[in-house]
């Protein structure tokens, strides 16, 4: 029996919630959340639309479902979760990031200052987060200048036994060997809070304060570091600092072309930028900025890890933009400012903040083009049946047979899909053997295809010479794939980029594109990440086995003595540099343990 649309919204209740649009094929295409449920859903059907995307959903719903609400908040809670869980095609889909990263201060007798991301678990304080990995390492390198608070691991700080490096050129006052006394490291670290605290004035004074008592003592080398480091901090105040500005604020920009939309957020924090971030959302054609910029603030700020500042300026007023005020207030248990009438300095930042949304829009769709460009190029000059919209690239890497691990790196639409990449640990074969490796990794891969999982790509690359393409055509002819597209990249005799020969079978003589085509650069592309990404995994393999074989082959020493060793120590090197009475002191290491351990490793 047919779904009855008009009997169902007759039905409908006038209680906020959720609803989700269901096609013939049982999926879901839309999430929506109203105040009202019988009124929005109702509006669905008893008028025209002007948007040709809410037109062309219509037209695909043959059935709905509807979950209650006790508010407005709860439904829009409940629509954020459905959209994650079942990412319907017609909603604006924010993707799923890493969350911020963030500087953290650590709770040590004297601290350490380190990159942080994901739980905030640890004993410490957490300053941030910031818009990206570049900003924190960047801000991490400039305290190192200014204060000279450590950033080694407490491992590397237990076992030192002489200042290191950082010490030598100024950038650790070396508290792990009592260069420095606990009360005089603490006012560094104070410094250092007051700092990502956003209160540089705070810092200079307490500086000039020390310069001008350096000076008044004769200590003048002293007062001539710390005026440097006022210099720093008073040009760094002058570039991050904005006028008339005070408190935390995101100033959020949104621009949509026919092919894509980005949202741009400026993170100014304490009335200083501290970086800005694009975003680009999944939506449908059509989508009009009012509806992209409620989905991204609502999935935004929805994030554990995006917590929202207590000021929200926007480019222009939204229908749900008292909701979402109220809702952010309540999540945050502070007020939530959204305003979007700014003048003055804010207006500029506003203004600054739709210029990079425009203009990181336009990079981006340029980037498409310019893919689809190389794509048709490849699929012309190569003789390929359609374009190549999903390709597949596999390298072998080890070091003289030890840790063989072969890579397969997927393309879309020319872009890395890096949640698709795959590596395979190689067994069973000679060491070095790469024919042998890539026959296994191939195989591996494409009977699980077969089997349902995973899909067949539009062309398959293989980073090697005839001897490899012999055993891809071997694997996929017994796998009855022989109508998958294989293309082999041989390096040329000089072995210099630009002179690789593509072969297209195992007979074949090969193919040298120009050294300026849009496709031999796509194909180096995809190569160069296949082999980076084969030789990341063999490394970490291959170190990890290094660094616990030597442990592993001692007697009396299992998993749970090894971490203690690792803790205490940091590295097997570390443990090799330590004698038997210190190898004594580890938890559950006796006297005649220390000394088999200490003669294993001597």
């Amino acid at each position: 029996m047919p779904f009855d649309l008009q009997g169902f919204v007759k039905g409908l209740t006038g209680r906020p919630g959720v609803y989700r649009m269901i096609d013939a094929n049982d999926v879901i295409i839309y999430v929506g959340k109203a105040s009202n449920l019988k009124r929005r859903v109702s509006s669905y059907f008893n008028r025209n639309h002007d948007s040709a995307k809410t037109t062309a959903m219509v037209a695909k719903i043959v059935r709905i479902q509807v979950a209650v609400t006790h508010s407005e908040a709860e439904a829009l809670i409940l629509e954020n979760d459905l959209i994650k869980q079942h990412r319907p095609r017609y909603n604006v889909l924010l993707k799923d990031d890493k969350g911020y990263p963030y500087i953290f201060l650590s709770a040590h007798p004297f601290p350490r200052l380190d990159f942080h991301r994901g739980s905030r678990k640890k004993k410490g304080e957490f300053f941030g987060p910031y818009p990206n990995v570049g900003a924190v390492r960047e801000n991490l390198s400039l305290l190192q200048k200014i204060f000279p608070v450590r950033q080694c691991s407490d491992s590397f700080y237990r076992n030192r036994s002489r200042a290191c490096l950082q010490h030598e050129i100024g950038r650790c006052t070396a508290p792990c060997v009592d260069k420095i006394a606990a009360e005089e490291y603490q006012q560094d670290v104070d410094l250092v809070r007051l700092f990502l605290q956003g209160k540089n004035q705070s810092v200079i004074n307490k500086l000039v304060a020390k310069m001008e008592l350096a000076a008044a003592e004769f200590a003048y080398e002293k007062a001539a570091g710390l005026r440097d480091q006022i210099q720093v901090l008073r040009k760094l105040q002058e570039q991050q600092h904005i006028s008339g500005g005070s408190g935390d604020m995101d100033v959020i920009a949104a621009a949509t072309r026919p092919g894509g939309a980005c949202v741009h957020v400026l993170f100014v924090r304490n009335g200083q930028l501290q970086g800005n971030r694009a975003y680009f959302p999944e939506c449908p054609t059509d989508t009009s900025v009012d509806e992209l910029l409620e989905a991204f603030i609502a999935q935004f700020y929805l994030n554990p890890e995006h917590k929202p500042p207590t000021e929200i300026l926007l480019p222009q007023a939204l229908q749900q933009q008292e909701v979402l005020q109220a809702f952010l207030s309540d999540q945050t248990d502070r007020k939530v400012r959204l305003r979007d009438s700014v003048r003055g300095d804010r207006s500029r930042w506003q203004k600054l903040s739709q210029t990079n949304a425009d203009q990181a829009l336009d990079n981006r769709l340029g980037r498409k083009a310019n893919q689809a460009q190389r794509m048709h190029a490849l699929k012309e000059q190569m003789h390929l049946p359609k374009m190549p919209r999903r390709m597949e690239c596999f390298d072998i890497s080890h070091s003289h047979g030890e840790a063989t691990v072969a890579s397969c790196v997927v393309f879309i639409e020319g872009v890395p899909a890096k949640a698709e990449y795959r590596k395979f640990n190689i067994t069973g074969i000679t060491g070095g053997d790469d024919y042998a490796a890539m026959r296994q990794a191939i195989h591996r891969r494409y009977s699980r295809v077969k089997a349902g999982d995973g899909i067949l790509p539009d062309l398959l690359l293989i980073d090697g010479g005839k001897g490899q393409m012999t055993q891809a055509v071997e694997v996929l002819s017994e796998l009855e794939l022989t109508d998958l597209p294989l293309l082999g990249v041989a390096k040329g005799v000089s072995r210099k980029p630009g002179l690789e020969a593509l072969l297209r079978s195992p007979i074949d003589i090969g193919v040298n594109l120009p050294s300026d085509s849009p496709a031999l650069h796509l194909i180096q592309h995809i190569r160069d990440e296949s082999h980076r990404f084969a030789i990341t995994n063999h490394r970490k393999i291959r170190d990890k086995k290094r660094s616990q074989s030597k442990l592993e082959g001692i007697e009396g020493v299992g998993p749970a003595k090894r971490k203690e060793l690792i803790g205490r120590f940091g590295s097997v090197r570390g443990i090799s540099g330590a004698s038997i009475e210190e190898l004594e002191k580890v938890s559950g290491i006796s006297n005649a343990l220390a000394e088999r351990i200490y003669h294993a490793l001597h």
